[in-house]
């Protein structure tokens, strides 16, 4: 049975139209995106498909091409629309943390962190460079390191910070491990960090901890 023929309250489209995108499942959210199926598979059976090989929507938006080409009714096409949506969403929430208070929305800053470096293989440190309104600047990776340690470096850190006339920086490293639990040289470094840039009058706000779709707050945790 094709998704046509469920009754009109069940599909996916119909759905959102009566009661909005946030009371739809991961599985018909994908389905819409989908728009078809295969043979013998609605919309939203693919969706579930790849929401179980990919281990969420988390790893849907960051799949590989060659994996995400390795489902039958999936490739290149809706590849590169799914990477244009979720780079849309990013833009979206830089937009969101440009325009206001970036501490007045916590959620929009935890939200763009994983989806720009919850799932990578490889640790990055990213900052995000503040004015003295909090209003986002630049976001920009600094570092790249490897499966467990990224060497960062205050002087470097500085030296960016007075390019872009921050007043102020959140910092955020992910965890490849899976797990978003600052370690002893993590607090170390933040420490560190926040001492150099003391010396120019710039604040840090917080420094956030990256594992797929959680994050770890210093500042909601009191280690600032």
């Amino acid at each position: 049975m094709s998704i046509a023929d469920w009754p009109a309250g069940e599909r996916p489209r119909e759905k959102l139209l009566q009661h909005g995108a946030e009371h739809l499942s991961d599985a018909e959210l994908l389905a819409i995106f989908l728009r078809v199926g295969v043979a013998g598979k609605t919309a939203v059976d693919l969706a579930r498909e790849m929401l179980s090989r990919f281990g969420g929507l988390q790893g849907v938006f960051n799949v590989s091409l060659q994996e995400f080409s390795g489902i039958k009714g999936l490739g290149v096409s809706k590849y590169c629309q799914l990477q244009s949506v979720l780079e849309l969403a990013k833009r979206a929430l830089v937009e969101q943390m440009s325009q206001g208070d970036t501490l007045a929305t916590p959620q929009s800053v935890s939200e763009y962190l994983c989806m720009q470096i919850g799932q990578l293989s490889r640790e990055q440190f990213y900052v995000l460079f503040l004015d003295a309104q909090n209003r986002l600047i630049q976001a920009e990776c600094l570092f790249q390191g490897t499966l467990t340690q990224t060497s960062v470096y205050p002087r470097e850190v500085v030296k960016r910070v007075l390019q872009h006339n921050a007043a102020s920086v959140i910092f955020a490293h992910n965890h490849p491990s899976g797990i978003a639990v600052p370690s002893e040289a993590d607090k170390r470094l933040t420490q560190a960090l926040k001492n150099a840039l003391n010396l120019v009058d710039v604040r840090v706000l917080d420094h956030f901890v990256v594992a797929g779709n959680t994050t770890y707050s210093f500042a909601q945790m009191g280690l600032l």
